[in-house]
């Protein structure tokens, strides 16, 4: 008889955000509000804050490594979530470890390429390297509209535009691609699932708030802690979203510019399945 892990283990590889609003604290977050363990391979030291971002320090690759297999060979992952790399040598660090010291593990690549603020949290010369050696090896790969231009080639400006740079990714390796459309001049917010089996569209009001720092990370990660849990890719992106939303529209109200997401939106038994709950959601997309 096998043993089986008490929670659901998602592996963190990401930055570092001195805010609390992206990054790696905002994984953590959302990974609890999920009842998920996670654990970390922290990539790169920011210090940044709602206004911007002011200094990067990367972490030498084989730190970032020795992250990722401390964590793997004791404690394990059941999903690998990826966020901030970088530079390219980071890339191929982690790169590396998935290929020669995973096993049945997926893997959400959220391809961070500059903060909300519009500050770059990827160099150039790493792109390349994103697009052979991870991008490949992704079961979920989330791009919004300016990382699906850089990654594709084109910028999609309409759903149908969004389904082209999806399946374009797909070709690139990937095995589904979530394409966000947050970033199109619509009343509404439309995602597009983009699979081998087909596509699914999701559409949801716009918030319109300026606390919207970290989204991204939040939704990949809330992606990975569902899948962590074995939900059905479709289900994990549709409460994904859902959490996302509560979290934009309960934001704290923190800082001068851009502000965080309220991560804390219930979780456990204890706590109240509110319309935000992702307990809530989960449980109505199931029945």
């Amino acid at each position: 008889m096998t043993s089986r892990m008490p929670v659901p283990r998602v592996l963190i590889v990401a930055g570092s955000d001195s805010s609390g609003g992206a990054g790696i604290q905002a994984d953590i977050k959302t990974c609890a509000a999920f009842g998920v363990y996670s654990a970390t391979a922290i990539t790169a030291i920011t210090a940044q804050n709602t206004l911007g971002v002011q200094r990067v320090e990367a972490l030498a690759p084989d730190l970032v490594a020795a992250q990722m297999r401390s964590m793997l060979s004791d404690i394990g992952a059941d999903v690998i979530k990826i966020g901030m790399l970088a530079n390219r040598d980071i890339i191929e660090a982690v790169a590396d470890v998935i290929a020669n010291d995973t096993e049945e593990c997926a893997v959400v690549l959220d391809p961070v390429m500059a903060a909300t603020s519009g500050d770059k949290l990827l160099e150039d010369t790493a792109i390349k390297a994103l697009k052979e050696l991870l991008i490949p090896i992704s079961d979920v790969i989330t791009p919004n509209i300016d990382e699906a231009e850089i990654l594709t080639g084109f910028r999609p400006v309409d759903v149908d535009g969004l389904i082209k740079a999806g399946e374009a990714l797909l070709e690139m390796g990937a095995y589904a691609a979530l394409m966000k459309g947050g970033h199109l001049e619509t009343k509404n917010i439309t995602d597009v699932l983009v699979t081998p089996d087909g596509n699914h569209i999701m559409s949801a009001p716009r918030i319109y708030s300026k606390h919207t720092h970290g989204t991204g990370c939040t939704l990949a990660s809330a992606v990975a802690a569902l899948l962590s849990q074995g939900a059905p890719l479709e289900v994990a992106v549709r409460v994904a979203r859902e959490f996302v939303f509560g979290a934009i529209r309960t934001a704290p109200k923190l800082g001068q510019g851009n502000g965080p997401l309220n991560h804390n939106l219930g979780a456990g038994e204890n706590q109240p399945e509110t319309t935000a709950s992702p307990f809530a959601a989960l449980k109505k997309l199931q029945n």
